[in-house]
């Protein structure tokens, strides 16, 4: 057997990969972050991107070339997924492909491996996307990347629910559950490396002596799915008024308010709660801020009480800059801040008999996601108390600051700059690729007409019609027009590009037309418009049905 594939095909679209197009959020910030960490330090001979039109990739052949010219690109149509071949893996940058498994069964569940990676799974979309997952044709040497140990676990939490949900309703065995590793997003380090200019411009406007501490978060700045700012603002608040000597506490957050609503909470309460520390917002928007946010503080605050978080970004590129970090003991930060490089605040959270409300609420479609997020987020604690005993610490010790800042950075460097985390992803996918082709005895393959969440339409709806045809045994002769519109006129009137969809290619209806015309009065079959035209025969046979149905043609 030949080496295992290290390679994977990148389902690519814009919305995924491209924050300044399409808005800032932390999945588009990974993607793009991903795809420039792959374009740089990927060790493989082309970049295969998969997308609905070749034109979609023109941007990645242009920052491939930027970051690596001579790496060769390759576009495969989402019509023709079988074309990533000789990659054996495909690369979706969301755990919901079970679209692409079903895209991938007519050709066999081993023609290729397909790989996911988990952002926020608390969704409606996502929860329901893996119970679905469960479903499809999914495989064992299919994965979901998980980007950190927590994760991973609430995956496995839903895929063991729906499982008992299969044994006790079907009375079966549930199908093999693809692999679930745990492998971290990345950054490019050399990125945040702090830069005086900027972090003195920052400390100047905020009017901070070199004995006062910045506290500096960048984050969405929502209350209700990232974070709940007030008690940030209790604990910073208490601590001022215990210190003297005239030291003072500073606050910013670096971020964007989704609406009106987020900018009043975050405002008011700061005004309200923590009248004693300074407090400046920053547009998140802005690369310059965000330089300066992280050039110019003491302390990188993540404090997330929401189950929207999943894995958490900004401590990562925070480690980069060579801060220390003050962060929740929540999800992704218990693996990515360890003690050396910052402090982590006990949370907690209720039962789940208590929250089995909100639960039914939302995927009832009672509360949306933003209440739904914000209800669970208010009987989450971050332990005040402890809190505050660890923001006294790093205001009282700068030397400990110093010293978690620079192990952050030698952490960053050495385990979350995409040059570490790209070969573990190509590690993952030769391991998937192993694993396909040596299970080669368990392929299946689907009737692509047959298939039970996608079935042809004119296979569910037979019942609909008179009758169904494929045209075998019949001959077509054309109609004379007698005044009414030709081909190309009838085309142009019915417009069917205006939905950017036509049945078949105008010149391949052209075609099938024109050899029935050009024929002597028997007229032709389907074998004979097949030689003439050298059309495969699905093609052929819609072309007919449509030159029938406008009186093109006629059955002999």
């Amino acid at each position: 057997m030949t080496a295992p594939n290290r390679n994977a095909a990148i389902f690519y679209a814009q919305d995924g990969f491209d924050p300044k197009a399409k808005g800032i959020n932390g999945r588009r910030v990974a993607g793009d972050s991903f795809l420039r960490g792959f374009l740089r330090h990927a060790d493989v001979d082309e970049v295969v991107l998969m997308s609905k039109e070749v034109a979609e990739i023109e941007p990645v052949k242009v920052l491939a070339q930027e970051l690596r010219p001579g790496l060769a690109t390759r576009h495969v149509p989402m019509r023709a997924p079988n074309a990533l071949a000789p990659v054996g893996t495909f690369f979706y940058p969301s755990p919901n492909y079970t679209a692409d498994a079903w895209r991938r069964a007519p050709y066999g569940t081993g023609s290729w491996s397909i790989c996911g990676i988990t952002h926020t799974t608390s969704t409606t979309a996502v929860m329901r996307g893996f119970f679905d997952l469960r479903f499809a044709p999914v495989m064992d040497w299919d994965a979901v990347i998980c980007t950190s140990r927590a994760v991973q676990s609430a995956v496995q939490v839903q895929f063991d629910l729906t499982d008992q949900h299969v044994r006790a309703h079907f009375g079966a065995n549930p199908p093999p559950r693809p692999m679930l590793p745990v492998i971290p997003l990345g950054v490019h380090c050399e990125d945040f490396r702090p830069e005086a200019a900027a972090g003195i411009s920052l400390r100047e406007r905020l009017g901070a002596t070199p004995q006062d501490v910045v506290f500096t978060t960048i984050a969405r700045l929502t209350p209700h799915e990232k974070f709940d700012p007030f008690p940030i603002y209790t604990a910073l608040q208490r601590v001022q008024r215990q210190l003297t000597g005239g030291q003072r506490l500073h606050l910013v957050f670096c971020g964007v308010f989704s609406d009106a609503y987020g900018r009043r909470v975050f405002e008011t309460g700061a005004a309200k709660l923590m009248p004693d520390v300074n407090f400046m917002i920053l547009d998140g928007s802005k690369a310059e801020e965000r330089k300066a946010a992280l050039s110019g503080s003491d302390v990188f605050l993540f404090l997330i009480d929401n189950i929207q978080e999943t894995f958490g970004l900004a401590p990562i590129e925070a480690m980069a800059a060579g801060l220390p970090l003050l962060v929740s003991d929540w999800d992704g930060m218990k693996d990515t801040v360890s003690p050396d490089v910052g402090l982590r605040v006990t949370t907690r959270t209720l039962t789940p008999r208590h929250t089995s409300e909100e639960a039914l609420r939302h995927h009832g479609g009672v509360d949306n996601y933003t209440q739904y997020c914000a209800s669970v987020s208010a009987v989450t604690e971050i332990d005040m108390e402890e809190l505050q005993a660890k923001i006294m610490t790093l205001v009282q010790n700068p030397d400990l600051r110093r010293s978690l800042g620079a192990a952050g950075k030698k952490r960053a460097d050495a385990l979350y700059d995409w040059s570490r985390i790209i070969p573990q992803m190509q590690d993952l996918w030769a391991e998937q690729d192993r694993r396909r082709r040596v299970n080669a005895a368990r392929f299946r393959r689907y009737a692509a007409e047959s298939l039970p969440l996608a079935p042809a339409p004119t296979k569910l709806f037979a019942s609909y019609p008179t009758e169904q045809t494929a045209h075998d045994g019949k001959r077509f002769v054309a109609v004379a027009r007698d005044g009414l519109p030709n081909l190309n006129d009838t085309l142009v009137a019915r417009d069917y590009l205006g939905t950017k969809r036509i049945f078949a290619a105008p010149r391949d209806i052209g075609a099938v037309y024109q050899a029935v015309q050009s024929a002597e009065g028997a007229g032709l079959d389907v074998p004979a418009l097949l030689a003439l035209t050298g059309l495969q025969r699905n093609n052929v046979d819609r072309i007919v049905m449509w030159l029938l149905k406008y009186g093109f043609l006629r059955r002999v």
